[in-house]
């Protein structure tokens, strides 16, 4: 997409967009943006976002997508620069982040938290505050959601969740476009009538897919051992949106249940970063909750296979079932790049009010 393309695509999304190379950065003295819609300045969590937003991430996604494979990446985040300070290992989101900063012409700086100032006693406020006046954006990958909170509070940049232990945005985003690829809809009510139905660790993924079924209408089924149940707050908020789109969010610990008719199935791994002290008290629980053929045949013949990555063949899920053709897993790891390139134009490639 050459200049003039970019600026008639950014102008259809109904935007007023700075040519390429105009650098924002923040101030401690300056207002906190907000997005185009007037949400929060920062992405900490996918109910931080209504419907309308999700479904406008999507359609930027797949222009985007659409355009890297038609022609050369546009320049509209050039001379911008984002930061992504994790806590945590990272493949994907690390990648992704970092290839679409460059794809769109702006660049990414990795910042493991132990290699700044911040490992030697640094506040996290003063890094925050400092940070701001260099960078346009920031990516936190962490432990805690009140830590993410507390780099918002004090960041005059957007924040974006890049992952934590509690919610993983970036990531449910991406599995709901997949799934809009894969059913080749792309209307607002893409969603009614499919169930996704997640079996294992009702862990911070298995969190925002409830967030993100709820917002779009999606029913969204878990199936997890009784002592592994998401968080019961983000259910319970979650079931309230989903009275208001026409859906349900179910809690089940049969997982064959979870699975009845379901449109997609998903897993993620059993023992997530920071919980290796409980590996073998989670493998003897979750393993009636592996993704297996046996489990694959209670959803419907047209289901497909979803996992986050990095996936254990032979624990979570076989691998008869994520190498098998009902898999888009790869589909799903290379559309992080996109949504998140949706995220990185409305929070960074906009001008500030």
């Amino acid at each position: 997409m050459d200049g003039t393309g970019a600026v008639l695509y950014m102008t259809l999304l109904g935007q007023s967009i700075p040519g390429p190379g105009v650098v924002r950065r923040g101030t401690a003295q300056g207002p906190s943006p907000t997005t185009p819609q007037g949400g929060t300045k920062d992405l900490l969590a996918v109910s931080d976002l209504s419907g309308s937003q999700i479904f406008r991430l999507f359609r930027i996604a797949r222009e985007i997508k659409a355009a890297q494979r038609s022609g050369p990446a546009s320049q509209w985040l050039s001379g911008l620069t984002l930061g992504l300070l994790f806590e945590k290992p990272s493949t994907r989101t690390r990648v992704s982040f970092e290839a679409g900063m460059h794809q769109l012409g702006g660049q990414a700086l990795f910042l493991p938290s132990d290699t700044i100032q911040l490992s030697r006693g640094e506040s996290l406020g003063d890094t925050a505050l400092v940070l701001s006046r260099y960078l346009d954006g920031l990516v936190i990958r962490t432990f805690e959601q009140s830590t993410l909170e507390e780099w918002a509070r004090h960041a005059t940049i957007p924040v974006i969740n890049g992952l934590t232990d509690l919610c993983h945005p970036c990531q449910a985003l991406a599995d709901l476009f997949t799934l809009m690829e894969v059913k080749e809809s792309f209307t607002e009510d893409a969603f009614h009538n499919l169930k996704l139905a997640y079996v294992g660790d009702g862990n911070n993924v298995a969190n925002s897919l409830i967030e993100a079924g709820a917002k779009v209408g999606m029913h969204v089924a878990i199936g997890c051992p009784p002592e592994y149940q998401p968080d019961p707050g983000i259910v319970e908020r979650s079931r309230e949106e989903a009275g208001r789109t026409g859906t349900t969010i179910e809690i089940v610990h049969a997982p064959g249940e979870a699975a009845e008719n379901a449109d997609a199935l998903y897993t993620d791994v059993w023992t997530s970063m920071g919980q290796e002290h409980e590996q073998a008290e989670r493998l003897k629980a979750m393993v009636p909750y592996q993704l297996n053929e046996q489990l694959l045949r209670r959803a419907k013949p047209s289901a497909i296979v979803l996992h986050c990555l990095p996936a254990h063949r032979g624990e979570e899920i076989t691998a008869a079932v994520l190498d098998g053709p009902q898999s888009v897993v790869l589909q799903q790891a290379e559309n992080r790049l996109h949504v998140q390139k949706a995220i990185l134009t409305e929070w960074l490639g906009r001008p500030w009010p």
